[in-house]
């Protein structure tokens, strides 16, 4: 798996991968990355790659000059490249989405600058728009850094334990149950009983009903699906 980081700020991305479970996963080969930065395909004599807004309004817009420059080497040497936005407007990023585009050859996230990016070079080239929520940030590198380890997660061979990402938060809709680990008693609170006994079916069922009551009351729309679902399943 290939991750590509269009950028201007390639430095704030390149260290995530220096690092624990992600580097290794760059030494054994499982992904790879690379980066180019819009500045160095402007045709602008003073190397800009920013503008004022057509129209008026606050702030500069990146011009889509060098953009398209990138985005179309890029395309023309993998035509299946999926290239990705990471944009305020997109729809929400979820789990599913992470384990859906593990698949890909390779991904592309273009990091939006300034006021954004010019919206042509958006309808060329994008195949998918993702945001990770209500809220805006100085620019697109942190929302590509956390779809990208989300999507990381889920290659083949990432993860030491494969059967952990079977029991994490979002599997189904619900939330992950309560985990614990030693002591069995800290600061006077106490491991659930239950999961001291060994018996294992009886703490997976504690644990599904613990996920429910913890989706229930953190992410009631979640528990909502999921009521949806288990009544349709019963037609």
């Amino acid at each position: 798996m290939r991750f590509t980081f269009v950028t201007l700020f390639p430095q704030l991305i390149s260290p995530y991968f220096d690092a624990s479970i992600l580097k290794r996963a760059v030494d054994k080969g499982l992904i790879e990355t690379r980066f180019f930065n819009p500045r160095d395909f402007t045709t602008d004599k003073h190397l800009k790659v920013d503008a004022p807004q057509t129209g008026g309004g606050a702030g500069q817009v990146m011009f889509p000059q060098p953009l398209d420059a990138v985005l179309g080497k890029i395309r023309r040497e993998n035509p299946k490249a999926h290239i990705i936005f990471p944009m305020p407007a997109g729809k929400p990023f979820r789990q599913v989405d992470a384990k859906r585009l593990a698949a890909k050859e390779e991904i592309v996230f273009v990091s939006g600058r300034y006021e954004g990016i010019d919206e042509r070079i958006v309808e060329l080239y994008a195949d998918e728009i993702f945001s990770i929520g209500d809220y805006i940030l100085t620019g697109g590198e942190l929302p590509s850094l956390v779809i990208c380890d989300a999507i990381s997660r889920n290659v083949p061979g990432v993860l030491g334990n494969e059967a952990s990402l079977h029991e994490e938060s979002f599997e189904s809709s619900l939330l992950e149950a309560p985990t614990f680990t030693k002591p069995n008693v800290f600061h006077n609170l106490s491991v659930i009983k239950e999961y001291l006994k060994g018996n294992h079916g009886k703490i997976h069922a504690l644990k599904r009903k613990l996920s429910l009551k913890k989706t229930q009351y953190f992410r009631p729309d979640l528990y909502e699906k999921v009521k949806i679902k288990h009544s349709e399943d019963k037609k």
